[in-house]
């Protein structure tokens, strides 16, 4: 700071004891009656404590971890002016052509924007614009260079139970779903050829199309199963819904339509749980939850949660339209049937899970509510026999098969560790692939938007508009270049949907190469699906026409006797 004082005549006078070197004010307020102070003194003394701040600021900057911006101005957006006159106020003014062609990227942070380039003086950050030209006449608009796209940072797949996300690459192409990533990730193991002969050969029954073309593709202690049931040893299945509209659509229909076949293939118990407290508890958008209060007419959270019951109920019919076996069958929602030895095993479970656990497995934060992190400890429990003492008793040693999408998978690994702790049979699990939604393999069918699903209460002329007019295509731009060059039906959503739902391999391979080979257009492959769903969405409308609230209640009837016994089908 000499360099300041150097400036002023007196400098060399002041030392920090004397009247001079003290604040204005403080100097005013002492009573001295030798005059004022002479004002470059005080411009001096101004100019002091203006640098010495600076520097403080400097130091404390540099020690941030500050955002940095998130693009410059090219050479054709805003008002061209010199680097070297920057004050920190020139907003929207772009960056001259010569000067923009130096500026290079290093881990897409622009090299006059890192921290290392950048200098604090009293008045703005200040770009060091040593090495950069002055700017040259502006261009004409004719001469502009076309300006440059934003590249899309790269991201790895998220797959949890709360969200799902593909892979995307640096150049920002959506990778969708690497599910062989996923199996390695989650540690579960591939449902091979030799399991599915396996399958075949202890139950007599040729593997559903959904194990045979890979849409139920990983597993955890398949053979455990298959093993128990060449035994005659009991087990069963589980599975569930958490209600998120009042009526399915396929993405929700095809993992209970496999269920119910597996319970017709193996005859054996199985238990439906319905979340509607789940529902409540993770509701995080609160835009989204006050439209919902409106749209319900609803005054108080018990509103609200008593919205997701109702929803629950649709759900239920919607459930046993689907071909479940009432015998065999148990269907509880969470808010009515919570109680007894299936809260102890929530409070057993709950107990071996700590909260560093919930945040690593399903990415909770801090501002989520205590609901979110118990939640696990409901939905693992029914994995327990004896969570169901009307089917199992007391018998805690009867391990149950789990099919469900694979973002569910967390849930169950923690439920896996904790049957270890608390003596219990581990449950196996069966995991499926995402539906896509109409638009294409790197998207998911929503309840909450229309064009993106095929709803189980969608009639004949809506399915077909939506598939015409929605279904992401594997064929060409025209109609000579697909007959010329094929299409792709790896990518076809027509295709893909008739592979969940066409038992016949013969019917989908000549599909595949006739469409591959030119022969079969896009209409031709898309009318060929809008046949096959509109009959399964109608037999699905005239089962759940015959589902009536008095047959709801039987398959909720937790006083009903199942028995646990694996009978062999005919």
């Amino acid at each position: 700071m000499s360099h300041a004082l150097n400036q002023v005549n007196t400098a060399d006078t002041i030392s920090p004891s004397s009247p001079a070197a003290q604040p204005e004010a403080e100097f005013q307020s002492t009573g001295d009656i030798s005059g004022p102070e002479p004002e470059a003194i005080t411009l001096a003394r101004r100019k002091i404590r203006s640098e010495s701040m600076s520097e403080q600021l400097s130091e404390r900057l540099a020690h941030m971890k500050l955002p940095q911006p998130e693009r410059l101005f090219g050479p054709d957006e805003g008002e061209i002016i010199d680097l070297d006159d920057l004050d920190g106020d020139d907003g929207d003014a772009g960056v001259a052509p010569d000067a923009w062609d130096k500026i290079k990227l290093d881990d897409e942070v622009p090299e006059s924007v890192r921290t290392g380039r950048m200098t604090h003086s009293r008045n703005a950050s200040r770009v060091d614009s040593a090495s950069i030209s002055r700017p040259p006449p502006i261009l004409e608009a004719s001469e502009q260079p076309e300006k440059a796209k934003p590249v899309e940072a790269a991201r790895e797949q998220k797959i949890t139970p709360f969200d799902v996300a593909g892979e995307v690459d640096a150049a920002g192409k959506d990778l969708g779903i690497n599910y062989d990533k996923i199996t390695a990730q989650f540690g579960a193991s591939k449902i091979s050829s030799e399991l599915l002969e396996r399958f075949e050969k202890v139950t007599g029954q040729r593997p559903h199309p959904l194990l045979r073309r890979g849409t139920f593709f990983s597993h955890r202690d398949l053979n455990t199963i298959l093993d128990r049931y060449e035994q005659g040893k009991p087990f069963y299945l589980y599975t569930g819904r958490g209600p998120s509209s009042d009526s399915m659509h396929l993405g929700h229909l095809i993992p209970f339509m496999f269920t119910a076949w597996l319970q017709r293939v193996f005859n054996v118990p199985l238990v439906i749980q319905i979340t509607d407290d789940e529902k409540y508890l993770l509701e995080r958008d609160i835009k989204k939850q006050a439209e919902t209060m409106k749209k319900i007419k609803g005054k108080k959270p018990i509103d609200l949660l008593r919205h997701y019951q109702r929803m629950a109920t649709d759900n239920i019919k919607d459930i046993i339209a689907c071909g479940f076996l009432l015998e065999k069958t148990y269907i509880f929602q969470d808010t009515q049937a919570m109680g007894g030895t299936f809260y102890q095993n929530v409070v057993l479970f709950a107990k071996t899970v700590t909260l560093n656990q919930s945040k690593n497995v399903f990415g909770f934060g801090d501002s989520d509510n205590i609901g979110m992190y118990h939640f696990a400890a409901i939905q693992a429990c029914p994995s327990f026999s004896n969570s169901f003492p009307q089917i199992f008793g007391d018998r805690t040693d009867i391990p149950c098969l789990i099919p469900c999408a694979i973002d569910q998978d967390p849930y169950f690994l923690l439920t896996r560790d904790a049957a270890d702790k608390l003596g219990y049979q581990k449950p196996c699990l069966v995991h499926s692939k995402f539906l896509p939604a109409l638009q294409g393999a790197g998207t998911k069918m929503s309840a909450s938007n229309e064009n993106t699903a095929i709803f189980m209460t969608d009639d004949a002329k809506k399915i077909h508009k939506k598939i015409r007019s929605h279904a992401f295509s594997g064929g060409r731009a025209t109609q000579e270049e697909h007959k010329r060059l094929g299409g792709d039906p790896d990518v076809d959503i027509a295709y893909q949907y008739l592979s969940f739902f066409e038992d016949s391999d013969e019917v989908m391979e000549g599909l595949a190469r006739d469409y591959r080979a030119g022969t079969l257009s896009t209409v031709e492959m898309k009318d060929t699906c809008i046949k096959k769903l509109q009959e399964v969405v109608a037999e699905f409308q005239k089962n759940r026409a015959e589902v009536t609230d008095e047959t709801v209640k039987q398959f909720q009837d937790a006083t009903r006797t199942i028995d646990p016994s694996p009978r062999k089908t005919a």
